[in-house]
């Protein structure tokens, strides 16, 4: 028999014979029982995951390995919007993911190498791969896997992967995708539990309006960390991150001397998109806490099209990049190409070489951490340390007491090491 097809009629297979002693939940496999659904994120922190073993092959009473373990195991809830309550009988070892902020969740968490899917593999690959190489003994390879930024139903059977860390609100506004199909997935292979309108505070379609909640990056992830049972996990990651923002806020200059600032995205130089730098949302939490001051003053929408004069009536003192770090980007091409045109090379960023090289706005945990000490040295070098004048290459080597986080603490994090 066909495994998918044993998964659609919802008979145990093999695999979660094993995992989960062949139970079968009312409603779904154990494996992710979805409960409530009324997506208010409430409630599921509560119950403590334990983690459990058996010394012995077997019992006193002569009962097998798989009935003591049976016994033993405890399952545990975690919660996120919109999925609400999630319960696993263990934690997940194989991850589907869509978008980045929650592949490098999985990594932070030591569950890279069970990344089974991402939006566009082969460049988030070489681009992370620019990062982690500043991590003593971590390494990440995603390349090959599926691309998943529009998923195949039938593909997520295939993969079968433990859990979906994707958001269903997000994933219903595809074409070929409704409500009835998540459910199906979370039902027959595993539960959904991810959040990604809380990337610019989107709203969400339809039914899944009511009780949307917006979370900050690193409060996310500390709900994945919960699905995951990971708490350990998070806490030493967070105390990371909590020392470089007080580092970063002790030396912040105040708002009236900080330079004005926009950061672009551009493939092709005809094209430029700009971002502002304070939106909500956790694709500038690594530019918000660093203040730099908005450079079109509003006056122009985050994601808009803007060409050299837009820039220069702008004039700001700073230019990020996006893509900058990606590998194979000409980072020395694209600051000549503002120097070369007759209106580009009028703006200040321009004039005082202050174009900086950026890497990816659907950041996680990891790219977050290095993204804000990138970023506070490209914006304040006098009181962070400067920048080095990047062209290629991986994350540039700084000197030890200009490094504003331990790369060893959180590299000893990814690999188990607490």
């Amino acid at each position: 028999m066909d495994t998918n097809d044993t998964i659609r009629d919802g008979t145990a297979t093999r695999r979660e014979t094993i995992k989960y002693g062949g139970t079968v939940a009312l409603g779904g496999l154990l494996a992710g029982c979805v409960g409530g659904g009324d997506g208010d994120g409430s409630g599921s922190s509560d119950a403590a995951p334990t983690e459990n073993s058996t010394d012995d092959d077997s019992t006193e009473d002569g009962s097998d390995e798989s009935d003591s373990e049976d016994e033993a195991d405890e399952s545990y809830t975690a919660s996120i919007s919109p999925v609400g309550d999630v319960t696993f009988e263990s934690p997940p070892e194989t991850v589907f993911t869509r978008l980045t902020h929650h592949a490098d969740m999985a990594f932070a968490l030591g569950r890279g190498d069970g990344i089974t899917a991402m939006h566009a593999p082969d460049y988030y690959d070489g681009l992370w791969n620019q990062y982690v190489e500043r991590l003593p003994g971590v390494s990440l390879d995603w390349s090959g896997l599926y691309s998943s930024w529009e998923p195949d139903k039938e593909k997520l059977y295939d993969l079968d992967s433990d859990v979906h860390l994707a958001d269903p609100a997000w994933l219903t506004q595809l074409e070929g995708w409704e409500r009835e199909d998540v459910d199906e997935i979370a039902e027959n292979v595993s539960p959904w539990f991810g959040n990604s309108l809380s990337d610019r505070h989107q709203e969400p379609a339809g039914e899944w309006v009511d009780g949307y909640e917006y979370y900050g990056l690193w409060e996310q992830f500390e709900r994945v960390a919960e699905a995951f049972d990971e708490r350990e996990r998070y806490e030493a990651l967070a105390a990371v991150r909590e020392d470089l923002l007080s580092t970063v806020d002790e030396r912040l200059p105040p708002e009236e001397e900080r330079p004005t600032a926009v950061m672009i995205a551009a493939a092709d130089i005809e094209q430029i998109y700009a971002y502002t730098l304070s939106n909500p949302g956790f694709l500038t939490s690594h530019t918000r806490p660093l203040g730099p001051r908005d450079a079109f003053e509003r006056s122009v929408e985050s994601g808009s099209v803007v060409d050299f004069e837009t820039i220069l009536d702008a004039d700001p003192d700073v230019i990020l990049y996006l893509g900058g770090m990606e590998p194979g980007t000409d980072m020395a091409g694209r600051r000549t190409a503002f120097e070369e045109d007759p209106v580009g090379s009028q703006v200040a960023a321009v004039q005082n070489d202050r174009i900086h090289p950026q890497g990816a706005r659907y950041q996680g945990p990891i790219l977050n951490l290095f993204q804000i000490e990138m970023t506070a040295k490209q914006l304040y070098p006098d009181e962070f340390g400067a920048w080095p004048r990047y062209e290629s290459g991986p994350y540039p080597e700084i000197p030890a007491d200009e490094r504003l986080f331990d790369r060893q603490r959180v590299a000893d994090v990814i690999n188990g090491d607490l």
